[in-house]
């Protein structure tokens, strides 16, 4: 029986971690075996990399600007790569692969769903986005109505998302490393959480931008060597691989239809809305859309980035299907497992099984690699927005009132970033039993339902109010939370009841119609003398958002 070869610690970062952190033997743990030194290697390559990058950028890092936009320098291919970087998490190589291993076309679908995002943010919010913003999306919300009340808002809800988002990575990282890295699950959360206060406390955005890119590349590479060097096997032809890998699966010709993932309609509508306009209402794919220079390039980043993600779905589905025959009818990937399709065991690794048979050590060693950057790079930029909703709109524009100094803004975000790193660490140990799936569900519903209809609203319709967008966004908060907390996910799985109150799994269909509805009524209903003067400025802010004119001043309207 071979297993993934686990891979050691040899980082200075990470052994003096596991000496202050390290306690007694996790009973039943897992037996180590022996050492891949071409992972360590180039694990300790890329960190060295990045701390040279953090090194460097922290020199640049004089003003806001620099911190929570890289100064705006950034190029679009830049920030296309940084953006499907920040996008392409772990779950994306390992999950996604593992799901069209075992569940054929209704994985690509699920890929499908993932990338509809893109267009929307592309025709409709990227030039908008970078003419109103300066350092965040509230910028843009804020910008007619009561700002201190609608950032107030805006800063729960990305920081809801934020926190769900980091349990998820957090959970994920620590399982991840623990396998392929050999730590103890708590030492492996330690060392990603502190990684990453050392990235966005030292660095900011310029050297979690670069960070995203190095991954992105890495990533990149890396899934394109595995998939060529497994689709040669089947002479690159695509009907070969299916053909060959309908014959063994448990699905037979089931395999290559859609199955499961649509048999309730309901749920695959509000999962497509969810993972869709969740999106949308990232905070951390908000934010990178300030680093450009111009509308032009915010536009050219969304591009690069729809490129290079579908790209890499692509690449994940072909390593799925040759996964099936390469991996899946050989026994000595697995624990316990059969031949012959019966994909028992190993499922998650499918994508590290894969590159262990085609490359050998050292293409799993790479991959191993990359896999621990793609943590790092993903919970950098949470990092960053998580903190940057702290520092910039809660503390610098809603309890100073615009009056706080740079130097003071970055010194509460730096703080806000290490205290948001410790949340990471203690969720990601709290949560380390449970399952994350409905977290990252919570995370993309939360910001379809309280993000996306108060943004897109404050763009496009003059008659929105700040009463009108309260009622919209807390609604559309307290809604998809509610929902999540009573689905099966939580009331079953977590809090052991025995059924559901709320009978379905994503909350996007149910919850963004509560939060469009009560912030049209709450506006249409608003007859006061604020509400009037915040719908005639709906006319310099249009002018603004197509023009960019005043833009550099966005926040300081």
């Amino acid at each position: 029986m071979r297993r993934i070869t686990q891979l050691g610690t040899a980082l200075g970062l990470l052994a003096l971690t596991a000496m202050a952190y390290a306690g007694p033997p996790v009973e039943g743990a897992m037996e180590k075996s022996a050492t891949n030194w071409h992972a360590i290697i180039m694990f300790c390559i890329f960190v060295a990399m990045t701390m040279g990058v953090t090194y460097w950028a922290s020199s640049r890092t004089k003003s806001t600007a620099d911190f929570y936009t890289a100064g705006g320098g950034i190029t679009g291919f830049q920030n296309g790569l940084a953006i499907a970087g920040d996008y392409m998490s772990a779950a994306t190589l390992l999950g996604l692969t593992a799901m069209v291993y075992t569940q054929g076309y209704d994985g690509y679908i699920y890929m499908l769903a993932f990338f509809a995002g893109w267009p929307i943010i592309l025709f409709l919010m990227a030039e908008r986005l970078r003419n109103l913003g300066k350092f965040t999306f509230s910028d843009i919300t804020a910008y007619r109505l009561d700002e201190g009340k609608v950032r107030t808002m805006a800063a729960i809800s990305s920081l809801t998302v934020v926190c769900f988002y980091l349990i998820a990575q957090m959970v994920g990282a620590g399982q991840l490393i623990k396998l392929l890295f050999g730590l103890e699950y708590n030492v492996a959360i330690f060392a990603v959480g502190i990684l990453m206060m050392v990235y966005v406390t030292f660095g900011g955005m310029v050297a979690t931008t670069w960070v995203q890119i190095i991954k992105a590349c890495m990533l990149l590479t890396g899934g394109t060597l595995v998939m060529v060097l497994a689709f040669s096997q089947f002479d690159f032809s695509f009907q070969n691989l299916v053909e060959k890998a309908t014959a063994v699966h448990k699905l037979k010709d089931k395999l290559m239809y859609p199955g499961s993932l649509l048999a309730d309609p309901v749920t695959a509508i509000s999962l497509g809305l969810g993972l869709m306009f969740g999106t949308a209402g990232l905070p951390h794919i908000l934010m990178r859309f300030f680093t450009v220079t111009d509308a032009k390039e915010a536009r050219k980043s969304v591009l690069y980035a729809s490129g290079f993600v579908a790209y890499f779905f692509n690449v994940i589905f072909i390593m799925g299907l040759c996964g099936i025959l390469i991996v899946g009818q050989n026994p000595e990937f697995f624990e316990g497992g059969t031949v012959g399709g019966k994909l028992i065991g190993g499922g998650n690794m499918v994508a590290m099984h894969l590159a262990n048979a085609v490359g050998g050590n050292m293409l799993l060693g790479f991959l191993a690699a990359v896999a621990f950057a793609t943590i790092l790079a993903v919970v950098s930029g949470l990092a960053l927005a998580g903190a940057s909703a702290i520092s910039h709109d809660l503390y610098a524009r809603v309890i100073m009132k615009g009056q706080a100094s740079e130097t003071k803004e970055i010194q509460v975000s730096r703080i806000a970033t290490i205290c948001l790193g410790f949340v990471a660490i203690a969720l990601g140990i709290l949560f380390e039993k449970q399952n994350i799936a409905f977290m990252v569900g919570l995370a993309f519903g939360v910001a379809a339902a309280a993000n996306f209809p108060v943004l897109i609203l404050s763009m496009f319709w003059k008659g929105l109010t700040t009463r009108g967008a309260l009622f919209g966004g807390y609604g559309g908060l307290v809604s998809a939370v509610t929902l999540v907390v009573l689905s099966k996910s939580v009331w079953v799985d977590v809090l052991h009841n025995a059924a559901p109150l709320f009978p379905y799994g994503q909350p996007a269909l149910f919850a963004m119609p509560v939060a469009f509805l009560l912030a049209y009524i709450f506006s249409k209903t608003d007859s006061s003398a604020r509400a009037k003067l915040e719908i005639e400025a709906f006319e310099d802010q249009y002018v603004r958002g197509q023009t960019g004119f005043g833009a550099s001043s966005a926040s300081n309207h």
